[in-house]
Parts: structure tokens; C-alpha cells; sequence
């Protein structure tokens, strides 16, 4: 499973209502998520408006194409895009920044226990 981490800007003064938007997300478009291959997704976000969102999939580019056939996809990116900065046309989906990952503690652990118990 891929480990997905972007950022996006969300502008500071749109903040208490994009919040709002996410406390109560439409049913559809969390079905479309799941069903898309979205998993343990989260999105985090500072006073500044810095938002990061974190989820697993088997494959970003196959999570991406599948919400991208959906129609409630269509409709939630047209709402959410006014809540973003920097977005220069492209829907919040397309525009956001994928973060390089240098870390995950599971990782390290199975490598350096593995190699103790094989020598």
C-alpha cells in the first residue's frame, strides 16, 4: 500500500467554513473515496491555512482516474477549489503537492530487526 502525503493552501480567511465542509462531507463522496481505493485518509490543517493530507492506496495514479469517472467528484472539486490558494485552474485533486517520504518507522524497525535475526 502506497503511503500519499500532499499539501495544499487553503486561504486563512475561508478556514471555519472549509472546516465546516469537511465536518459533514456528502455520503457520496465518501463512498466514491472508498470505493476508489482511498484509505486511512486524513487531512490536517494550521491556523495559516497549510493544510496536509495523508492516505494509503495501491496506486495514486488508479485513486486519481477513479475519482476522476465518478460524478460527485466533479461536483465536490468545483466547490472546494474556491476555498484553495494557488491553484492556478486545476481542481483542488489536480493541483495539490505530493510530498517526497524520507521516514516511516515500520519500515526502519522491519529492516533493522530483520537483519539482526538473519546474521
Amino acid at each position: 500500500m502506497r503511503r500519499v502525503c500532499f499539501q495544499l493552501q487553503v486561504k486563512p480567511d475561508r478556514l471555519t467554513e472549509y472546516r465546516q465542509r469537511h465536518a459533514a462531507v456528502w455520503p457520496d463522496m465518501l463512498a466514491a473515496l472508498a470505493e476508489t481505493g482511498w484509505h486511512n485518509y486524513s487531512l490536517f490543517v494550521r491556523p495559516d491555512g497549510l493544510l496536509i493530507g495523508y492516505f494509503e492506496t495501491p496506486s495514486l495514479e488508479e485513486a486519481l482516474a477513479g475519482m476522476a469517472r465518478t460524478e460527485v467528484n466533479g461536483r465536490w472539486q468545483a466547490e472546494m477549489a474556491q476555498f484553495f490558494e494557488e491553484l492556478e485552474g486545476r481542481a483542488p485533486d489536480e493541483g495539490f503537492l505530493v510530498l517526497e517520504e524520507v521516514f516511516h518507522l515500520e519500515d526502519q524497525l522491519e529492516h533493522h530487526l530483520g537483519s539482526t535475526t538473519d546474521a
